[in-house]
């Protein structure tokens, strides 16, 4: 066992010693036996490694849980400013909508820490799991793929994703030389709403056993507009003050590539601006008496803040990528793994020209894995995962002290193969310590959690999967030590720091048909939560709402899916939805769930052309909890289409364009702390172009 105690930079960095001290043996013998051959030194290469949430690099089909990925082209037309708005629209993922610079994924209604967001299987360390105003930084324009894993059953990426995992898979790495010297990208794209301009490259060259890779992405976004009847107080205008997005990303990468396997380091920096609607300056003084909140009465003229005058979150992310992968590394393993990163994140809140709150995330963490050959019939992986993140936030909304945080997790998983069947068992164990460095309290919490699945392919293009998993989630450091006034999200926050980890147990059932004229998959999920942690409202005084971190059982059920038919060879209709009823066991709703959707999608194809209109229809959200409002329905009318053709090279581009809500509807996403506020956007008309090379 490893204790907490040990030095921060001795927990986080020795795994990686021994990993690329592995690599490197490896790597030496490698290199003795291409001397023997030159001639095959100069043409080796590695095909690309994909390191997938399934932990065994699965296919979407053997999953025993429900996965969505998106790539190729379905990815681009999905593609949006941030990584929340650009999986909203697939069955069971919504997202935390604040404003258009932060946007988190929420999966089954759960949000937050639940949901594990990775960067090619290593996970992000931003500021984005501690508040929704604070933005994800994975650029979805960079994004080569990006996969979601539903459900808790995805416990090899941590037991705390109890929601899922959502893994953005990127080229900052090389794991191959190109076999012409050279490939990239090209992309510029325009939107309508907010008046954004956005362009991104990829460019990775290489030759003998080095390749290096550089990208980046920049992007200009206005106010957006958003739909019929909405204006803001005193305003004529229909845009959201404070909804600018202003975003530029970087990253240069090198990788030593040989025959079994690769060893790389990636250096990526992200700086960003962006407004912060809905932002009430009124509960300035704001306190708490007991459970009550006490807001002193003003004593002189009330001072009169323009609504178009909003905090700016100035934001910068540097962050060092270490990833590698040996094949064969030694007898009866198949292949050893290494991610690990470097993380210096912060953020400066400002308002009227001046500082505010400054958050800072300074972070590393390793992740190590060793695949084994067959072992009696069995294939797996084991490994260990450590990280550590120093947490700080200093000025006006500084409502969490700094904390240190620090997690050890081992992991292991199983699969067997017996004809048609497809068996699969997880076991994971993990011990957090947090510590508050303000007052000295440290809380330790250790969780085991197992998952076990099957899938039966019981008749050609049909397969049931199911699962059962038993996860435990240790709270985190702000649910444990928050204590102050948040006026992003207009609340005051107070944390319990003898709250106890939640136990989530999962059932998952899926059925799917995946050939034919007719295929679809549907999921039904049942989970149940003992002492589920969330925001309970003790009160509520003129917008500002007295937030308690609280336990509770909780018991989330729900379904999605889709079906298609295809009315002929160009042609094919879609029917999609989703729905989740999340409730507390003793009675009551927990609050920010999302809307029961419906839609419904016509897909053309025709030589090189490509086209959808689709119709979303989002119920009315009254299903609420304490001190919360009703959300209204609505719907809106999507169309895209897309031209596919080739330069005098053979080198393929796409010109393309997409309208969302073109009926120009005045939507609410329930999930938002700032709902009202910041509405959806209105009618927006996107085109791009994206070239090859």
């Amino acid at each position: 066992m490893i204790h907490s105690t040990l030095a921060p930079h001795r927990l986080a960095l020795r795994p990686v010693a021994l990993a690329v001290a592995l690599l490197a043996v490896a790597g030496t013998g490698l290199a003795q036996a291409q001397a023997v051959a030159p001639a095959a030194a100069a043409e080796a290469s590695l095909p690309a490694v994909t390191v997938s949430a399934s932990g065994l690099q699965l296919g979407a089909n053997d999953m025993t849980t429900p996965v969505t990925v998106l790539e190729g082209d379905e990815l681009v037309r999905r593609r949006e400013a941030t990584l929340g708005e650009t999986l909203n629209s697939e069955p069971g993922i919504t997202s935390s909508h604040f404003g258009a610079g932060a946007s988190r994924p929420i999966i089954r209604g759960m949000d937050g820490p639940r949901v594990r967001v990775l960067s090619d299987g290593a996970e992000l360390h931003d500021a984005s799991t501690i508040s929704p105003d604070h933005a994800v930084v994975s650029e979805p324009m960079l994004a080569t793929q990006i996969e979601v894993l539903r459900g808790p059953s995805a416990l090899v990426y941590g037991n705390g994703a109890v929601g899922g995992v959502v893994n953005v898979l990127d080229g900052k790495v090389p794991t191959a030389i190109p076999q012409k010297g050279y490939e990239g990208s090209a992309e510029l794209r325009a939107n309508t709403g907010a008046r954004e301009g956005a362009g991104a490259f990829s460019l990775t060259g290489g030759a003998g056993n080095l390749a290096v890779h550089v990208e980046g992405v920049a992007r200009d976004a206005g106010d957006y507009r958003v739909g019929k009847g909405w204006a803001p107080e005193g305003e004529a205008t229909r845009k959201v003050p404070g909804s600018f997005n202003r975003t530029d990303t970087g990253s240069v990468g090198l990788s030593w590539v040989g025959e079994q396997g690769y060893l790389g380091a990636a250096y990526t920096r992200q700086t960003a601006k962006y407004g912060l609607p809905g932002h009430n300056h009124s509960f300035e003084g704001c306190g708490v008496n007991g459970n009550r909140l006490d807001c002193p009465a003003p004593t002189g003229p009330v001072e009169v803040h323009d609504p178009a005058d909003v905090p700016v979150v100035d934001l910068r992310s540097e962050r060092f990528d270490v990833r590698g992968e040996l094949r064969n590394p030694f007898a009866g393993f198949s292949a050893l793994r290494l991610r690990a990163g470097v993380t210096d994140y912060v953020h400066d809140e400002v308002e009227d020209g001046a500082i505010s709150t400054t958050f800072k995330n300074k972070a590393y963490d390793t992740r190590v894995e060793l695949q084994h050959e067959p072992i009696a019939g069995f294939k797996g992986v084991v490994g260990l995962q450590t990280s550590q993140r120093k947490f700080s936030a200093e000025g006006e909304e500084a409502y969490v002290e700094p904390t240190v945080t620090r997690k050890v997790g081992l992991f292991m998983l199983e699969e067997y193969r017996l004809g048609d069947w497809r068996f699969e068992g997880a076991l994971r164990h993990d011990r957090q310590t947090a510590e508050a460095q303000t007052t000295g309290i440290e809380r330790s919490h250790n969780g085991t959690s197992a998952s076990l699945g099957a899938v039966w392919r019981f008749t050609p293009g049909y397969q049931v999967g199911t699962s059962f998993t038993r996860a435990s989630r240790a709270p985190s450091a702000e649910e444990l030590y928050a204590r102050g006034l948040h006026m992003a999200t207009s609340t005051y926050e107070r944390g319990n720091a003898d709250l106890r980890s939640e136990t989530s147990q999962n059932i998952d059932v899926s059925l799917k048909k995946t050939s034919g004229d007719t295929t679809f998959g549907v999921s039904v999920f049942h989970n149940k939560i003992n002492n589920y942690i969330y925001g309970r409202t003790l009160d509520a005084l003129d917008g500002l709402q007295l937030l308690q971190y609280s336990q509770a059982d909780a018991t989330f059920t729900g379904i999605e899916g889709q079906v298609r038919q295809a009315l002929t060879r160009n042609l094919g209709l879609t029917l999609f939805g989703d729905t989740v009823r999340a409730k507390l066991d003793g009675g009551g709703n927990l609050p920010r769930i999302p809307a029961t959707r419906a839609g419904l999608r016509l897909d053309a194809n025709w030589a090189e052309w490509e086209g959808q209109v689709e119709w979303v229809q989002v119920a009315r959200q009254s299903r609420v909890a304490e001190f919360e409002t009703a959300t209204p329905g609505y719907g809106m009318l999507n169309l895209g289409a897309a031209y596919n053709g080739k330069l005098a090279n053979g080198s393929p581009w796409q010109l393309y364009v997409k309208g969302n809500n073109l009926t120009d509807r005045l939507a609410y996403a329930h999930t938002s702390f700032i709902k009202t506020a910041a509405p959806l956007m209105g009618r927006s008309v996107t085109v791009g172009v994206k070239v090859a090379f």
